[in-house]
This record gives C-alpha cells, structure tokens and sequence, in this order.
C-alpha cells in the first residue's frame, strides 16, 4: 500500500492517491483529472474510487468527471446529499483496498457532512488518517462556513461544538503513530492559523496543535470561533458546485474565446491577470489586476473580488497563456463566468503607477495612505502612523468613505494586494489619484 500527496499550492490544497497492487483510489482531488491519470498509469492501476471528505468551500473536484471517464464509483457521506451518482459512505463503512482496508469516520465539526478516512494495513492497524477539513497540522477546520452553504446547514456555534466531540471522541481512540494527512497547508482560509508542514503524527499534533489540548468544551469553542479570516465570496458557490458536480475541465471551458479591446462591452468587469509592471504601463478601462503567477493567489483573491454570477472577461499577455489561466480560473469553478479573453499588452489606460517618494509619507503629509491588509495585520505591524486601514475584502463597500483631496497611497505587506486594490478603488473611485506603493512597502518594515 502506497500514498501520494498532490499540493497546489496556489490553493494550499492537498490531495491524495492510495494504491496497492493494480487499485487505486483519489481523496479530495482538484479540478484537473490529468496530473491523477497520468500517476494511475505510471503505477500500472486503475483509479477505482474517489473519496470527498466533504463538500469543499475553496477549490472545485474532478470526482464526476473521473467517474464518468474512469468508471470510477464516489464515495460521499449521504447527509452531502449529492446530485451526481454516488455511493454512500457513512461512519464505519469500510473499502477494500487489496490487503488493506479503508474506514470511514464521521468527523462534523468543519461542516455536519465530514468525513475522515483511516486507512489500515492488512494487519487492521491503523496506518494513516486522510482528515479534510476536520484536522489541519497545528489547526482544525473553521465551523462558520455551512451557515448558508449546502444542502445541509448548521450554525458555526454547534459546529463547534461537534468539532469539540470529534476530536474527542473520534481522534482518542487512534494511536501516536497514525500519520495525519490534511486536505491544506498554510495559506488556506479554511482554518486560521495552518502550518505550512502537509503532514505529522497524530502524536505529534497531539503536543503542538492547540485544538488537541485538554480544555473544556466552552473553553475549545470560544477559541475556535476567534478571529477567523473572512468568508471569500465564492466559497458558498464552491460548496453547491461540489455537492452537484462540476463539467469536464475541457467542457468548461469550451467557447471562451478571444476577445479584442473593442470587442469588450462598456461595464464589463475585466480582470487583467497580468504583470502589475505590465498593468501599469497600459491596461483597459476599470481593468482590475490580479495576477497569476505561478505561486500567486490567483484563485483566492478572484473569488474574493468579483462574485459568484458576475460576468467578466479575463486579459492575458499572450494568447500562449490563455489555456493555462482559464486552467486556473476553473478550478474555483469560474470560468462559468468568463466571456471571452483579450491576450496582449498594447492598452491605452496609464491611471495608476508607483510614486516617487522623497521624504516619509508620515512626515511628508502628501498622501491619504491606505492600508488594505487584514485588520490583524494592521494591528499586528503598524508600518505608518496616519495610514488608514480598509482591508482589500472590504474596499468595494468601504470605497465611498475615502473623503480626501490628496492623492491615495495604498500598500499591502508585500505588493501583490496592493495591485488588486490600487487597480479596484480607481475603477470605482474614478476622481481620485490612485498610486500603488507595491513591492517598495519593503523600504518601511
């Protein structure tokens, strides 16, 4: 019996492929299938099973899609309530896996519908726990997100609670050395504080994670209902995404074409996923920048900026990278909302820039400095004295409140929000001056 991890790390996401002899089964998989076929075929195994922990908020699975071109059955806790063909797995169901055994363990607490998976060798001892969104290293799965997601609903204080009971129930009767194998990483907006370390011992965690430590149950859930990080707006879309199943990645994004600038309505949302340095020297009309670099937060700050059902068009630097951003794009299951893409970087618009600073903007009073990072981040590490906090998730509604005639200076911790945010407050803040502290935020730390 052998297991893969798979990490996008873009999306802190960690899925798995366990196999012995010629089967295999996938837990928790990404949107695109091929990375999983192409490891099924290098192991000489058929892909049998896919395994979902749960209904994710954050990313989109392939499971229906590897069903239909695999044959492969899904197995889901039936309080999911699925659209798409599946199997019911419920707490203590086992899966045969060659000599190996895969037992399903109801672990609520993140949403009512979670399960884990304990896999155990063909002795029965207990080898390895696939855990979702239930138990993160050095974390646990925040409870807040089923509040108006999924067919099935509960409130975040009840989840909490159930969260509390599965670790003490469900987790007290595994030993030290069952290795935890988490669906995210550090980065991930499922919990609050991840490591970025993708694996431990139970053991372990049992010493370093604080939701593993004795305390009591009001103790666990005050804790755990603290400072949590905000809801991206396309996390409940994810969720109902997910409980139906989602295209085929090609299906998806059949018909998105190319566009030219002309051909771009006027009040289209545009999304230019290029280079800020690239933005910055052209762009379109009320064109917001988030870019999509390798390791970049692409997928997060997308769904966090335009909502689910808002309709936009994507710009590229060149048509070569049009297939590779719509690859990006679907996995948070958006490219549903794209009508076409504009490739190049010949635009006219030069309405934001990095300014020339020559004294301390706190001393110099030139600029209204706007600090678009967390709240927490703001407290945490104050990096000017007059600098106003409006954190980048709330800069569309909050907009309005800049009432200044100077120009505004917005800065993030390390650049690349601050391109999201300058970009988002001149499209619509038209009549102010917008400059973009970016990457020179460094030179005040």
């Amino acid at each position: 019996m052998e297991i893969k991890q798979f990490y996008d790390e873009a999306l802190s996401h960690a899925s798995y492929a366990v196999w012995e002899g010629k089967e295999m089964v996938l837990i928790d998989p990404s949107r695109d299938p091929l990375p999983y076929y192409r490891h099924a075929e290098a192991c000489g195994a058929e892909i049998t099973h896919v395994l979902e922990t749960h209904p994710h908020a954050d990313f989109v699975s392939c499971h229906l899609q590897v069903h239909k071109e695999k044959g492969a059955t899904i197995l889901i806790n039936p309080m999911v309530e699925p659209d798409y063909p599946f199997s019911p797995f419920s707490d203590g169901d086992e899966l045969k896996l060659g000599k190996s055994t895969i037992k399903a363990l109801h672990t609520p607490g993140h949403s009512p519908d979670s399960n884990s998976y304990l896999l155990l060798d063909a002795a029965g001892k207990s080898v390895a726990l696939f855990t979702g969104d239930f138990l993160f290293i050095n974390d646990v799965g925040r409870p807040d997100l089923r509040e108006g997601a999924g067919r099935m609903r509960e409130e975040r204080m009840a989840l909490a609670r159930r969260m509390y009971q599965s670790i003490y129930q469900v987790l007290a009767k595994l030993p030290d050395d069952v290795m935890i194998y988490p669906a995210h990483g550090g980065g991930s907006l499922c919990g609050k504080n991840l490591s970025d370390q993708l694996s431990d011992t139970l053991g372990s965690q049992r010493t370093q994670n604080w939701a593993l430590q004795e305390m009591s149950e009001d103790e666990f859930v005050k804790e755990l209902l603290k400072d949590q990080p905000y809801v991206p707006y396309y996390f409940p879309f994810d969720v109902e995404v997910n409980r139906t199943g989602a295209a085929s990645v090609p299906a998806a994004m059949e018909g998105i074409g190319l566009l030219t600038a002309a051909d771009v309505p006027d009040g289209l949302t545009v999304v230019d996923t290029r280079p800020e340095a690239s933005f910055k020297q052209g762009h379109l009309p009320g064109a917001i920048n988030i870019q999509c670099g390798p390791k970049d937060k692409y997928e997060t700050w997308l769904g966090s900026i335009v909502k689910p059902g808002e309709q936009y068009c994507i710009v590229v630097a060149e048509e070569a990278t049009k297939t590779e951003v719509l690859a990006r794009t679907a996995r948070i299951g958006y490219e549903t909302f794209v009508t076409g893409v504009v490739a190049g970087n010949d635009f006219a618009v030069t309405d934001i820039a990095k300014p020339v600073i020559t004294a301390h903007p706190d001393e110099s009073g030139a600029y209204y400095i706007l600090d678009i990072r967390q709240a927490g981040e703001h407290v945490a590490q104050p990096l000017f004295k007059t600098s106003v906090n409006i954190p980048l998730v709330e800069l569309k509604e909050r907009a309005k409140d800049i009432l200044t005639d100077k120009p505004v200076l917005v800065h993030c911790a390390g650049g690349y929000r601050s391109a999201i945010g300058a970009s988002l407050l001149k499209k619509i803040r038209p009549d102010l001056k917008v400059f973009d502290l970016s990457t020179e935020i460094s030179r005040y730390k």
